[in-house]
């Protein structure tokens, strides 16, 4: 069965059937759609099936593309498990009763943060944004300019057409930019911040690992990505420095059940797996995100939070005020 989905949404309608048609005789599977990168799903899922002998079936998308068909599909879910994704999606589905409560064992071992009030999702790493330079392009676009230190600093005129940021109105790494410049900033400056920074925008890619990559195969000087992405590409060997800009925003990975889902049982035990310090270890062997389980072994090389300057993050504001945000940087952003 393929798991490696391209991620347009007309992809995904014709391959549905092939992916889910064989539920009949399959039932004891897993169903899982993951907004996670394709390398961290197919090592957990692994690793899951290795413990508990249940096999996983899943399907790799973007967040706003798997989050629009849970809730489409909350009365007859196709899926069992929604895997990553940032809180305020996972609040948006809960919203629409597309979520199940669960409360797991090891979730009164995590931060209270990484736990929802009404128990739809749980938190399983923490996200913080930063800034992502290719020094060696830097250098040679930029001569003598030092690099960008502050989310200010990309307003810049000399970078426009040299910066790469994810489209927010497809990703939740985007739409959590977006609320970090209007929660640091309010809505009148924060708009006016970003109309400005969209200016110096050479390209706005659906996918949120996408900024990362692009710095490392040299095509932009400067991206708007995840920390811990910006952290893996440089402890591989690519040029690219992360850097964490004052008043950032952080938030977390969430894991949350399906209403209705099909296979309840390897569900909880699914949930119950990615809270699990072995399963955490390994998320950040992999992504360099860190764990919200305090049992689990944190990246090698990563930024640590403590030395993150984060803003006081309202993601229920965020999650609330999503369609209306989006529906302006739509209308707004050419």
């Amino acid at each position: 069965m393929k798991k490696n989905i391209t991620i347009v949404s007309v992809a995904l309608a014709i391959i549905s059937f092939s992916f889910f048609g064989c539920q009949k005789k399959q039932v004891q599977n897993l169903k899982v759609y993951s907004i996670i990168h394709d390398e961290e799903t197919e090592a957990l899922t692994k690793l899951f099936t290795e413990k508990t002998g249940i096999p996983v079936d899943y399907l790799r998308a973007t967040t706003g593309e798997l989050v629009n068909r849970v809730i489409a599909e909350k009365e007859n879910p196709l899926s069992d498990i929604l895997l990553g994704g940032a809180s305020s999606y996972h609040i948006q589905a809960a919203k629409e009763g597309a979520l199940e409560s669960y409360i797991s064992p090891l979730a009164k071992n995590l931060p209270a943060y990484a736990v929802s009030s009404d128990n739809t999702w749980t938190g399983f790493c923490v996200l913080t944004l930063g800034i992502g330079v290719n020094e060696k392009r830097f250098a040679e676009k930029f001569p003598g300019t030092p690099l960008p230190a502050t989310w200010e600093d990309l307003l810049n005129p000399a970078f426009k057409g040299e910066i790469v940021m994810t489209n927010p109105a497809a990703s939740s790494t985007g739409y959590l930019f977006v609320q970090n410049q209007l929660q640091r900033l309010g809505d009148e400056k924060g708009w006016e911040y970003l109309l400005s920074l969209t200016k110096n925008v050479g390209q706005f890619p659906d996918s949120g690992s996408a900024p990362a990559k692009l710095l490392g195969s040299g095509e932009y000087a400067i991206g708007v990505s995840y920390l811990h992405a910006l952290s893996k590409y440089n402890a591989q060997g690519f040029n690219v420095r992360p850097i964490a800009p004052p008043q950032s925003v952080g938030d977390i990975d969430c894991v949350s059940i399906m209403k209705n889902a099909k296979n309840l049982p390897a569900a909880k035990k699914f949930v119950d797996f990615i809270l699990s310090p072995e399963a955490q270890s390994l998320m950040s062997s992999i992504t360099y995100t860190t764990p919200v389980n305090p049992e689990a072994k944190g990246p090698d090389g990563g930024i640590a939070i403590s030395e993150i300057d984060l803003i006081d993050y309202d993601v229920q504001k965020a999650s609330a005020q999503k369609s209306e945000v989006l529906d302006k940087w739509v209308k707004s952003v050419k």
